[in-house]
Formats: structure tokens, C-alpha cells, sequence
């Protein structure tokens, strides 16, 4: 699988990760082990990760990090024959984390407590215990033999490919086994026989079959899985960073099927993993997905045929405040460090296509009305040529105007909904990406989100989302509101403002935040914490200001740039101090 030739580079980011994490001294071990032979561990005091190399050498390598004091006799290691062992035992309660790397086609035996254990490359056999910690996977699949048991708990797991159903069994322990590869090996041997059969008839040039069929399958030596938790995690080949807030498989909810309807390759495997079951039922009753018409530009093409590009491009100043009455002559436009002539610069004049995404999953008393007031201020803020669509969310989607220039109809909708429920905020970006503006693609476009930034249902992660962003070329402003501070516009009670408990909840989360912020940034958008409810009005004038204050600047270039994309060879500098230009998307001009 080409996968695995990356297997060896993601071990080293993980070993960085882990290392910046504890922030501490780094002792290496080096011992002998002979290829296909076991490797013994047990660390219940931080992470394991293995990784089963085709190209070390006979050494088992392991890295130890420590939270603090660092110390020989806190891991334990030996050899017997074929057999390492690896024992860590601090003398202090400290943190320990194991990175470990072994041949190929090692035999592995594991046991943690609540520390993640992660399995990369080639193995013979892995047998993992934990309590709460999760197990993951980054291996083979053409000849696997699986068990995966929970004994406190009911299953709780992702993978990239069907498994077998699972398995009730005594003691309220649950099993899900199986054996993938099988099937297509019967396959092929089935194939063989018949090809047999009709060897004086038929051409072996013709039907590609191999001369030494062992050949093929020399690589596809049979691994075996068996893992065993109380109450962890299992990823079998799903990167951890793409888990979704809710593993529980159940029915598709209509962003989740508006998502599969779009063909979106990588936005449909997530929902796939989360429910399998549900995600195969659904996709039978589509009819054949067509390819969609659309713009297409060959070597020969108009794309080639005129040496000129059109940017589309916001100044910003550092504080990320829009920038607005800049010419040609504050401007420097470069492909691959070579300064470009620039024929001319205007301000964007043509109105956007704005969607205001409401989060109204709040139970929070006067939750409803501060919604309604803020989206009526966002609606008279924005110019009156902008197209206005409404959506909002909570376990699911539901659009309450599609893009409409009448401000008393976007009005009147806002009295059409009632708050409560989960949250299912990264399913609605993405729903609004493919359903809502998908359509209006050749337009300037623009996503401002009102929420606390927190998701609890979605079938999506965070990081299934940034391929589908960046693609859209639609900017994103989130403005993140406790739920807290929202309550508290209300409050009449002068005790509260002093309560340090309530403090707690006049906050974001820390992973909000850097959320917030990664999506402003990979879209071009601007990320409002909003800490004050007198803010938000502030952040819909910013805006409305952002949207008004982008240049159109032509050039010439010989770049073959796809329509939209912007090249990682451009680059638009402004010759004003204190201040940078994002690109928004780049298109030919005949």
C-alpha cells in the first residue's frame, strides 16, 4: 500500500508531538532483536507507540520520554533470545511515554492502562490490553485476522474498512472479529481455476494474469489483531485527529445525506465509519452520480491563450482590520520571485453571497431572543445588494431563507425556530459548503457563524472539514459567544457578576478557540472571540467593511493555473507598512 511508505515519517511527527508535549529530556536505548521475533511491553504511565519497519535493522530502538527527572532505572529492559522486554516502573509517579521501533514482522504484546497505544507498519501479531486508553491502527489490510473485545463497556470504534458485526457476549462483554482479505483471496483462486480451465482457449497475455502469482502475495504475510479494553477506543486505520465528537453509529441526519449527495469523496468516508450500516442503506437509493458540468481549460486551452490573471485579494492591517482606498502603485505581484506587471487595480464592487450559520442548540434562557436580535443586526449591517441565506443547527440542519435580497423576509423567517438540542456544528459548515453554496460557486462567498464553537453530534471532525474549505474559496468569520455571556446580558442579579463559579462558563474552551482560528485562517475570514455581547456589533461592521475593501488586480502570467485555485508560486505584496494581502482566488481574464 502506498500508505505505508509514509509510516516511517509519521512515526517521527509522533514522536515530536509526544516529546513537545512533556517537555522533557530524551534517553535512547538500543538493544538486539532478530527480525520475526517479540517484543514485550508495559507502560501504564503515558503512551506507547510502535512502529514495525521494513527497513531498520535488527535493533529494537526505543525512545523514552519523561515528564520530569529522567532516570535508567525507571524503564527496564531486557533480552532473552528472541524475546525484548520493556518494563516501565518509575520510582515517582511521572509521566512515561514509550516510542519504540522493531523489525518487521515483529510479534508485539502490549499493555497499558488509560495511555493511547498507536501501531503503525508491519507486524506478525499484536496483542494489545488496555483500560480506558485508546488503541490505533496504521496497517496493512490485505490479509488480516481481527478481535477486538470490550469487557466494561459497549463498543466504542472507527475503522477505514466494514467489520464484522458485533457480538454480545456473556458478562456483558462485547466482540467484534472477523477476517478481511479472505474473501478476495477465494476470489482469485476461483479465478485461477477457471482461467485453467480455459487455458487452451484463451491468451494468459490477455487476461494479465501473473506468471508467479506467490510474487504478488509474497508482502501479504497474515497479521493478527487482538485487542482487548474495558472502556477504550479503538481506530482501526482512522487517523485520531479525524474522530468525530460522537462515535455512536445511528440514522443520517439531513446535513449527513445532503453531504453524501454532494459526492464529496472525503467528507462521505467520514460519515462512512461512523455508520457504515446506515451510510450503505442511504447510498443505494441514489441514483449514479453524474459528473457535474463545469468549466474546463486544456494546454491549448483560453487558460494558455491569454497571459492574463485576475486576483481577487484583501488587504489587511495586523490587527486583521480591512484596508481600503489602496491603487496599482501600492501593489507587487510575484511568480516564483519574479515581479509581474500589473495592468490594473480596482475595488470589488460585485455583492456576496453571505450565509449566517446560527448555532441555536442552547438551552440558556433568552437564548432565542438574543439569536433573533443578533442575526436582525447582521442583516442591517451587511450593504443591500449582498444575498442573505439563513441556516440554522443543533442535532441537525434546517435552511430558513435560501439567498434572498428581501430584508423583510429574512426578518419573518428569524420567528420560524425554537432552541435546543446538541450540536452538530461541523456537519452544518459542511453542509453549508456543499449544499448551500456549492451552487453559487463563481461568486464571492462568505460564511459568518454565530456559536460557541463546541460540537457533541456531528458525524464530521474538525479536520474532515479543511479539505472542503480550502476547495470552496469561501471566507469564514466565526464569532465565538459563551453561552455563558449570553445569560449574563440578561442577568439582573448584581451577586452573579462576582461568582467564581459562574466565571467558568463566560469562557470558550480551549479547543474552540484554536478552531476558531484555524478556520479564519485557512479561509481568508477573521476570528472573533467575543467577550463582551456590545462586540458583535463590532465584528458585524468589521465585516461589512472586510467584504467591501477587496481589489481586483490584473496581470500578466504564464502560470497554468486551474480556474480559482491560487497557485503556491503567486505571491501579492503591499507596499504599505503594517500591512499583508490574503488571495482569495485567482482566475484567467480572456
Amino acid at each position: 500500500m502506498l500508505r505505508l511508505a509514509f509510516y516511517s515519517l509519521a512515526f517521527i511527527c509522533f514522536v515530536a508531538s509526544i516529546s513537545s508535549q512533556v517537555r522533557a529530556q530524551q534517553l535512547q536505548l538500543k538493544k538486539e532483536l532478530p527480525e520475526a521475533s517479540e517484543v514485550e511491553i508495559e507502560n501504564f504511565y503515558g503512551k506507547i507507540a510502535i512502529f514495525g519497519d521494513r527497513d531498520t535493522d535488527k535493533n529494537v530502538l526505543i525512545d523514552i520520554a519523561f515528564e520530569k527527572n529522567p532516570s535508567d532505572d525507571d524503564v527496564r529492559t531486557f533480552v532473552h533470545k528472541n524475546r525484548a522486554v520493556v518494563i516501565v516502573n518509575p520510582r515517582e509517579k511521572k509521566r512515561v511515554d514509550l516510542m519504540i521501533k522493531v523489525p518487521a514482522y515483529s510479534k508485539a504484546r502490549i499493555k497499558s492502562r488509560d495511555g493511547e497505544v498507536r501501531i503503525s507498519g508491519y507486524f506478525s501479531s499484536c496483542e494489545v490490553t488496555t483500560e480506558t486508553g485508546t488503541i490505533s491502527t496504521d496497517v496493512p489490510t490485505d490479509n488480516v485476522r481481527y478481535s477486538f473485545l470490550w469487557t466494561s463497556s459497549y463498543p466504542r470504534f472507527l475503522s477505514s474498512v466494514p467489520l464484522e458485526k458485533v457480538k454480545e457476549k456473556a458478562a456483558g462483554k462485547f466482540l467484534i472479529a472477523g477476517r478481511l482479505g479472505e474473501d478476495e483471496r477465494e476470489v482469485n483462486k476461483n479465478s485461477e481455476r477457471i482461467d485453467r480451465n480455459k487455458s487452451k482457449t484463451i491468451d494468459k497475455d490477455a487476461l494479465n494474469v501473473s506468471e508467479n502469482p506467490a510474487e504478488e502475495l509474497k508482502d501479504k504475510r497474515e497479521l493478527r489483531l487482538d485487542f482487548k479494553t474495558a472502556r477504550g477506543i479503538v481506530l482501526f486505520n482512522v487517523n485520531p485527529s479525524e474522530v468525530p465528537s460522537d462515535l455512536r453509529e445511528r440514522p443520517l441526519t439531513e446535513a449527513a445525506k445532503a453531504i453524501i449527495r454532494s459526492g464529496d469523496s472525503f467528507l462521505m468516508e467520514a460519515i462512512r465509519r461512523v455508520s457504515p450500516r446506515f451510510f450503505g442503506d442511504y447510498a443505494k437509493t441514489l441514483p449514479p452520480r453524474k459528473a457535474e458540468p463545469g468549466l474546463r481549460y486544456s494546454q491549448q486551452g483560453s487558460l494558455e491563450s491569454s497571459d492574463k490573471r485576475q486576483a481577487i485579494v484583501k488587504v489587511l492591517d495586523f490587527r486583521g482590520r480591512a484596508i481600503s482606498g489602496l491603487e496599482k502603485k501600492d501593489f507587487l505581484v510575484l511568480e516564483d520571485g519574479q515581479q509581474k506587471e500589473i495592468i490594473s487595480v480596482e475595488p470589488v464592487t460585485a455583492p456576496m453571497n453571505l450565509v449566517l450559520l446560527l448555532d441555536v442548540s442552547g438551552s440558556v434562557e433568552n437564548y432565542i431572543d438574543f439569536i433573533r436580535r443578533t442575526a436582525r443586526a447582521f442583516i442591517n449591517t451587511m450593504a443591500p445588494k449582498d444575498r442573505i441565506a439563513i441556516v440554522i443547527f443543533n442535532d441537525d440542519v434546517k435552511i430558513l431563507s435560501d439567498f434572498t435580497t428581501d430584508r423583510e423576509r429574512l426578518f419573518k423567517t428569524l420567528d420560524e425556530f425554537d432552541a435546543g438540542g446538541g450540536t452538530a456544528y461541523y456537519d452544518a459548515l459542511a453542509y453549508t459548503l456543499v449544499e448551500i453554496l456549492k451552487p453559487t460557486k463563481q461568486n464571492r462567498s462568505a460564511i459568518v457563524v454565530i456559536s460557541d464553537g463546541d460540537d457533541n453530534r456531528s458525524f464530521l471532525s474538525f479536520n474532515d472539514l479543511i479539505p472542503s474549505i480550502q476547495e470552496s474559496g469561501a471566507l469564514i468569520y466565526p464569532l465565538y459567544v459563551p453561552s455563558g455571556l449570553i445569560a449574563f446580558s440578561f442577568q439582573t442579579d448584581p451577586d452573579k457578576a462576582v461568582d467564581p463559579v459562574w466565571t467558568k462558563y463566560m469562557s470558550l474552551t480551549s479547543k474552540a478557540q484554536q478552531e476558531g482560528a484555524k478556520l479564519a485562517e485557512i479561509s481568508g475570514g477573521t476570528y472573533y472571540q467575543i467577550k463582551s455581547i456590545e462586540q458583535i456589533q463590532k465584528a458585524y461592521d468589521d465585516i461589512a467593511q472586510q467584504l467591501k475593501s477587496a481589489y481586483s488586480i490584473t496581470f500578466r502570467s504564464k502560470l497554468d493555473t486551474s480556474v480559482g485555485k491560487v497557485s503556491p508560486r503567486l505571491r501579492v505584496r503591499v507596499l504599505r507598512d503594517g500591512s499583508f494581502a490574503i488571495v482569495e482566488e485567482v482566475k484567467p481574464v480572456n
